[in-house]
């Protein structure tokens, strides 16, 4: 079958890999319909994250299924089914506490042996562990396009919003307007925000946000800082939400945040760097950090889709085929695409 592998920093190649098959009563094996190019898959791409020579990338997956394992129950053959991005045991202590995204057992798609030497979902076919967790029927109705979303990215920025708490007349900034950034915004007027501030430079993205009811903002061009302070009586806002995963960006996040509030940082950090923790300190905050629980939220993520109180569907920009995967990660690299769908 055809897959997407990573070659070297800025380089993937589609090439024929074996086809998947079933190793555990638990397993299924899904033929994919769509799959996603996600901010992660950068962090591949670029090489922060290690993965081997050859090894077949991507997390985000719509698909049918084509075989179960005799333990499946959730899903049978034929079923349109969408994948989070991890699996997990659902026996382990973390499981037990309903924290998936710890699971001591937990494999993600597309991430190397470091992360549980598990084929990614860019590609023809995809074997998923797991099955009853991490996969869910397409509800009727919802395109490839919405569902993709529900087991990573509107996933990722749902548990940002529920991570810090967040409440009905709450203030909330989100920074870095991707795909993940965006569906934060979504997420903080679904939980009854009373203002969101969005945070960017590029301006399609600045556009979409307010789109979705934010008040958007322009990093370098204006600033955002001192419009915030304004808008929020001098106080700062209830909850900031860094949806780039920099030293950087967090430091302007303890900033604009009220005393006594509450930072959730969603993007994927890696390295070192200069943070301003003696601030965030005399501010009394909280910062909650690290990987989405999305296991945790997909049913009512789709629960919310269905409804239409969520819609990732325009953060949508390309369709491209699978064997087009090297063009378009190029593409997404230049942030010339805000969500790129692959098929095979």
């Amino acid at each position: 079958m055809r897959a997407v592998t990573f070659q070297a920093p800025g380089e993937v190649l589609v090439q024929d890999v074996p086809e998947p098959e079933l190793t555990h009563p638990q397993d299924a094996i899904v033929r994919v319909q769509a799959s996603g190019i996600c901010g992660s898959d950068l962090h591949i791409y670029h090489g922060r994250t290690p993965v081997e020579q050859g090894f077949t990338i991507g997390h985000e997956y719509v698909g049918t299924v084509e075989a179960v394992g005799s333990d499946v129950e959730r899903v049978a053959v034929g079923d349109l089914v969408l994948g989070c991005f991890h699996s997990a045991c659902g026996a382990c202590v973390a499981c037990v506490r309903g924290d998936y995204h710890r699971c001591r057992q937990g494999r993600t798609f597309g991430h190397g042996s470091k992360l549980g030497d598990l084929p990614g979902a860019q590609a023809e076919k995809l074997l998923v562990p797991r099955a009853n967790l991490t996969l869910r029927r397409v509800p009727d109705g919802m395109s490839a396009d919405v569902a993709l979303f529900a087991g990573d990215v509107m996933g990722t920025g749902y548990h940002a919003i529920a991570h810090a708490g967040t409440r009905a007349g709450d203030t909330v900034a989100v920074l870095g307007l991707g795909p993940v950034g965006l569906c934060a915004v979504q997420a903080a007027r679904a939980a009854g925000a009373s203002q969101v501030f969005a945070i960017d430079t590029v301006a399609p993205r600045l556009e979409l946000a307010r789109s979705f009811g934010a008040r958007a903002l322009h990093l370098t061009e204006e600033d955002p800082k001192a419009l915030v302070r304004e808008a929020t009586e001098r106080l700062g806002v209830d909850v900031v939400v860094d949806a780039v995963g920099d030293p950087g960006p967090l430091g302007l996040a303890i900033s604009l945040c009220r005393d006594a509030g509450t930072i959730s940082g969603i993007g994927a950090y890696a390295g070192r760097g200069d943070v301003t923790l003696g601030l965030a300190w005399l501010k009394g905050l909280t910062i909650r950090l690290g990987l989405a629980n999305v296991i945790a939220h997909v049913d009512r993520i789709l629960a919310m889709m269905s409804a239409g109180i969520l819609d990732p569907g325009p953060l949508v920009s390309e369709h491209m085929s699978l064997e087009q995967a090297p063009e378009a990660y190029a593409l997404y690299d230049r942030r010339e695409a805000l969500k790129i769908v692959l098929s095979p």
